[in-house]
């Protein structure tokens, strides 16, 4: 993804500098040489069979990841949190004496991290779902990737990820159409219904708003929700093929998440906007 992301700096010259704190997570991931955990090798059958219930995987087969893999991983994440403002001390501190580890970091239903690891860190939400992305994306990366190939036809209709139960953390909108979620935390992907919100399920027609960019950023959008008011950008492929990878085009595009964060949205998973402090 690094080269990815120095691609999008290239194409948006005038947001290098806002967004080059990112730069230091991505290059984290490239250097990263920590012990992957071995894939899951469930088969088709086990994993839909897990899907039919509503349970993503990751509730009923956890991986096993070293502490002490992931933090070189978690150093870029509190650096870039330090910049923002968060005391990250506690989480530190708490990290190095084994009472928070990589478990602590999985989604839960309706959240990211546990309660728990949010009372000891005294981290934000948000900052504790930007950790989370930091350190888990590549081992539940690696972890999932065999199962990945049975998404497709397995019925999830859900509005978290089917691999690790994350919310959404963007769009795209593919060249037949279709509407397909992308998970930060682990890096998959799934179909999800045009008109639903993935957030609240609401189907109403009228609670639903989008908001559309024009000029150098036609094809991304902002799909909002009156209901929740939760929202997810979204890049419609069919108007744009030269692009990243969902994780970038999230983190590259903050103006838009300031569009909608101006309107009262709110989304799960923060990009830089959301770590910002706020005014007092």
């Amino acid at each position: 993804m690094l080269t990815e992301w120095e691609g999008l700096l290239q194409r948006r010259p005038t947001f290098h500098e806002t967004l080059e704190p990112l730069s230091r997570v991505f290059r984290a991931w490239a250097e990263w040489q920590g012990e992957r955990p071995a894939p899951l090798r469930w088969s088709a059958e086990a994993c839909r069979a897990c899907w039919s219930k509503g349970a993503p995987l990751l509730a009923q087969a956890s991986p096993s990841i070293a502490p002490d893999s992931l933090e070189s991983l978690l150093d870029s994440g509190l650096e870039v949190l330090a910049l923002f403002e968060e005391d990250v001390r506690e989480f530190a501190g708490a990290w190095d004496h084994g009472e928070i580890g990589p478990t602590a970091l999985f989604p839960e239903r309706g959240r990211i991290a546990s309660i728990e690891v949010q009372e000891r860190s005294q981290l934000s939400q948000n900052a504790l779902a930007f950790l989370a992305v930091v350190g888990l994306r590549p081992a539940l990366d690696a972890y999932f990737a065999d199962c990945r190939e049975y998404i497709e036809d397995s019925g999830w209709d859900l509005g978290i990820c089917p691999c690790c139960g994350a919310p959404p953390g963007f769009a795209d909108l593919l060249e037949d159409g279709r509407r397909q979620l992308i998970c930060h935390v682990c890096g998959t992907g799934w179909t999800f219904a045009r008109l639903a919100c993935p957030f609240c399920g609401t189907r109403a027609a009228a609670d639903f708003v989008r908001l559309m960019a024009e000029g150098p950023d036609e094809g991304y959008a902002v799909s909002a929700c009156r209901s929740c008011r939760g929202y997810v950008k979204e890049l419609d492929h069919r108007v744009r093929w030269n692009t990243g990878c969902g994780l970038v085009e999230d983190w590259g595009s903050p103006h838009l998440d300031l569009i909608a964060h101006r309107q009262e949205f709110w989304r799960p998973i923060p990009t830089l906007i959301q770590l910002v402090p706020p005014a007092e």
